[in-house]
């Protein structure tokens, strides 16, 4: 049985990644500083998979905490999500982001070489192709200069991934580049929960529906788009999940093509922020409350993937609706709130 540190495990897709891993029979441990996530989402991955993940509470920046981690377990795969990942919160706040973001990566890259592992899969984001001239994107659009210091550390990260596997040939990487993933578990039992006010969309939106939250702001109405609300192509989170497992096994069997490879995660289709809501609206049968306000510093207007290579050199492809997967959100939502009343 291979063993795959996951680090940020605790967080939205670590957890999620972290179930498809217990199930596809990998041993993980699971690292995680708690700084954006619960203990208790250790609960729910044990209740779906039936096993307890080793959990270790360090920081990936850390040094002497990780050459403890490694020191300790026999890893033969990492998937790197540590980091912090709000847009907005990176516009107000970039030295915390550039600190945590790229000294995590730079810390773990370290420990690789210093404990002879050989592979990473990178948590990576389509905001590194800014906004784009042509859409859909693929691998080979040009990067852009990234609209939020956020897109900006995981361009440099992917740079210092790439250089890394040019001067080190024990390195190999495959970098993910996630569109927006949205949903939750079908079980209910792990979903996307964020600390304090949500900075994503669909949270927002569920808290909205349930009522702790006045009502949802959309950001701009006023964008060269069919409804004027910016596009993003919503991927369920359990179909992200299950691209890591795909590219675990495809490093641990060396048939990456390169020591470095990209490949784009989303579901090909663009959707916008009022298609969204209104299909969590008809799906879930519910009306929402939300106001137009201004446009939010460091939104692009619209972005979606060209999926080609995920699906037929990866060979991982995206299955769920995007009604099945607010239909899941709002599910996790409503048991989540139902076990936590006060």
């Amino acid at each position: 049985m291979k063993t795959v540190l996951v680090t940020g495990g605790m967080g939205y897709i670590g957890s999620h990644t972290s179930v498809e891993l217990i199930n596809s029979n990998y041993k993980i441990i699971i690292v995680d500083n708690l700084s954006n996530s619960n203990k208790e989402v250790l609960k729910g991955i044990r209740e779906i998979t039936g096993k307890e993940p080793a959990f270790i509470k360090a920081d990936c920046t850390n040094e002497n905490e990780m050459n403890k981690v490694f020191s300790e377990h026999k890893i033969d795969a990492i998937i790197h999500f540590a980091a912090s990942k709000a847009v907005g919160e990176s516009v107000e706040k970039p030295l915390l982001y550039y600190k945590n973001n790229i000294n995590s990566l730079v810390v773990i890259l370290e420990m690789m070489r210093k404990h002879h592992v050989e592979n990473i899969v990178f948590s990576s984001s389509c905001t590194v192709y800014g906004q784009p001239d042509n859409l859909p994107v693929t691998e080979n659009t040009p990067r852009k200069e990234a609209e939020s210091p956020y897109g900006n550390t995981k361009s440099i990260c992917e740079d210092i991934l790439n250089d890394s596997c040019k001067a080190y040939d024990a390195i190999n990487t495959i970098a993910l580049r996630y569109f927006n993933p949205i949903g939750a578990h079908p079980s209910a039992l792990i979903g996307e929960l964020p600390i304090g006010v949500p900075a994503n969309l669909v949270p927002y939106i569920t808290q909205t529906a349930i009522g702790i939250r006045k009502e949802l702001s959309v950001f701009g109405n006023d964008y060269n788009t069919p409804d004027g609300s910016c596009i993003r192509d919503f991927i369920h989170v359990v179909d992200l999940a299950k691209s890591h497992v795909v590219a675990v096994r495809r490093l641990l069997n060396n048939k990456n093509k390169k020591s470095f490879k990209i490949f784009n995660i989303g579901t090909g289709k663009g959707a916008s922020v009022l298609e969204l809501i209104n299909t969590f609206e008809e799906v879930n049968h519910l009306k929402l409350s939300y106001k137009i306000v201004g446009r939010r510093e460091g939104d692009i207007e619209q972005i979606y993937a060209d999926v080609t290579l995920a699906n037929e050199e990866l060979g991982w492809k995206a299955e769920s609706s995007l009604a099945e997967t607010l239909q899941s959100a709002w599910k996790w939502e409503q048991n989540y709130r139902s076990k936590n009343k006060n």
